[in-house]
């Protein structure tokens, strides 16, 4: 098992996400117990854990050029393996996918960010934010509402929209309160989470190219990021 380095510089470059953690945590999903995973636990480390480590040390310096403050390390942006199984119906310990999240200073949760994820069967990017709460949704509206053509600009634009279609995430089915249903940006103000996704094929991160092209997306979607945590901000 290759050990992790504790400064960021020490990483070896990204050489890609090895079909072996792929096949790691297609297993885990049909052996998703606590046995099963102590068992196989070096598995994890040196085909799981440690490739997202170098992949997320590779992406620091591209992401930290795109947006100065944003929090990128191995130790702090790769969500753990653990489930919270607290509050869920579903008591299944481990998650079966790698992820990781970048972000301002801060928890993620206050800031709109970049998303990461790596799964059997895709691999996606995403960026925004994905649960904000009353205060935050509040804000982001008025900035929709104030400032109309800079958003409409962003999500309108020819690199947005050819990349990314649109916005993603659930959306009230009525107006939110304080807006008029004949708002002229009401079907925007709707949404209740704000974010855009690229996916890719299953093998899409296996090789060393793949920091370049997530740092490449993470820059289209940057103008977006940008709007919201302005708005968050505020």
């Amino acid at each position: 098992m290759k050990s992790a380095p504790t400064d960021l510089g020490a990483y070896p470059p990204f050489a890609g996400f090895p079909p072996e953690g792929i096949g790691f945590l297609r297993k885990l999903k049909k052996n998703n117990r606590r046995d099963w995973f102590n068992g196989h636990k070096t598995e994890y480390e040196e085909y799981v854990k440690f490739p997202m480590e170098t992949l997320i040390a590779s992406l620091a310096a591209p992401l930290q050029k795109l947006l100065p403050g944003i929090v990128v390390h191995p130790k702090k942006s790769m969500f753990r393996i653990y489930r919270d199984t607290r509050f869920s119906a579903n008591k299944s310990p481990y998650k079966t996918h790698a992820a990781a999240i970048f972000h301002l200073k801060g928890h993620w949760q206050e800031s709109a960010s970049f998303y990461l994820h790596i799964e059997p069967g895709r691999t996606f990017l995403a960026g925004g934010i994905y649960m904000p709460d009353g205060a935050q949704l509040k804000k982001i509206r008025t900035a929709i509402a104030r400032n109309p053509k800079k958003f409409l600009g962003v999500v309108r634009s020819k690199a947005f929209t050819s990349t990314f279609g649109s916005i993603e995430g659930e959306r009230l089915s009525r107006a939110p309160m304080g807006y008029s249903p004949d708002h002229p940006m009401i079907e925007w103000l709707k949404f209740k989470q704000f974010i855009v996704v690229a996916e890719w094929p299953e093998g899409a991160a296996g090789k060393s190219g793949f920091v370049r092209r997530a740092a490449t997306l993470y820059g289209k979607m940057l103008p977006f990021v940008n709007f919201l945590n302005n708005a968050l901000q505020r």
